[in-house]
């Protein structure tokens, strides 16, 4: 009885005090961050597989061994070593390592306590937009990261062509990391682009005319874009760059030309039923204004008494 008298009744609009917020606040990051350790700990058993899966790529195109093509690479200066610097760098890197898998695999438990800690406080379309998005955006950073992950040989290949023959070229495997790292991350995020459009489309910042318009700048921004964040020089790591972002571009562009048309003929058919109409602030003339008459002055008996109407007299 006492455990279920302390349980107060959740808010429907999520409206709570701040101190309960606090306390939700930290409960959420408790959650999160016990599920982001207890993966990462299961990550360390396997930091060597995860190191694995994205060097093996790398050392299948430029990897230095005993074979007559390889060694005909190393002759060139075409092919590497990957090695590790430093007597710490080993435990370091499993650090590392294991905290990036803990980070990504653990996203769905803390996305859904962010999430959880926002919804109480959204409405119900904001609800579904959000969900939308993180339902849309997910799979576009995903395919962002693939592209990445698909284009290291080649982006390895042909920077190593720059090296001078009969060198011997080792490759850091923390550096190696970090760049494997930020190129998933440019390209995952630069997937995200058409997901923007198409929310400042839906909040009504820009048209899908206008997007239209934007589209030789757009084409030659996101080729410079791609120019710049691949490290190597080749034209096919740059395509495969700017070309799934031309194409989700133009798919965005379509989008919101229907959403535009589709607004259009909600406003001309006025408001739904359960929804409330615009208000008309504009001032209206109300016309000539009658005078108001003066007040009739205080009549006063012959014996000094005043006079009272309704049982009062002019000064009560």
């Amino acid at each position: 009885m006492l455990k279920s008298a302390r349980k107060k009744e959740k808010d429907p609009e999520g409206r709570m005090p701040l101190a309960e917020h606090l306390r939700e606040l930290r409960n959420r990051l408790a959650k999160a961050v016990l599920a982001i350790v207890v993966v990462t700990v299961v990550g360390a058993f396997f930091y060597k597989d995860i190191i694995q899966f994205f060097t093996d790529p790398i050392l299948e195109a430029v990897g230095c061994g005993a074979s007559f093509e390889e060694l005909a690479k190393q002759e060139s200066g075409t092919c590497a070593r990957i090695v590790l610097n430093g007597l710490l760098t080993p435990f370091t890197l499993a650090l590392k390592v294991s905290l990036m898998a803990g980070v990504i695999f653990a996203s769905p438990v803390w996305l859904y306590q962010l999430w959880a800690f926002i919804a109480p406080g959204l409405h119900r379309h904001e609800r579904k937009y959000a969900m939308a998005f993180v339902g849309v955006g997910f799979p576009l950073f995903v395919g962002g990261a693939f592209f990445a992950y698909k284009t290291l040989p080649t982006m390895a290949t042909v920077l190593l062509e720059f090296s001078p023959a009969d060198l011997d070229n080792q490759l850091p495997l923390d550096d190696l990391l970090n760049l494997i790292t930020r190129m998933v991350l440019v390209f995952g995020l630069s997937f995200e682009l058409p997901l923007l459009l198409v929310m400042l489309n839906l909040t009504g910042a820009i048209t899908g005319r206008r997007m239209l318009g934007w589209w030789r700048g757009m084409i030659m921004g996101i080729t410079v874009f791609a120019a710049v964040a691949t490290p190597s020089t080749d034209p096919l790591t740059m395509l495969a760059l700017a070309g799934p972002i031309w194409v989700l571009y133009f798919a965005a562009t379509l989008f919101s030309l229907l959403n535009d048309r589709r607004r259009s003929r909600r406003d001309a058919a006025g408001p739904a039923d359960d929804e409330a109409s615009e208000l008309d602030l504009t001032p209206e003339d109300i016309g000539e204004v009658e005078p108001v008459p003066a007040p009739r002055p205080a009549l006063t008996k012959q014996d000094g008494e005043r006079e009272r109407i309704n049982g009062y007299d002019d000064v009560t």
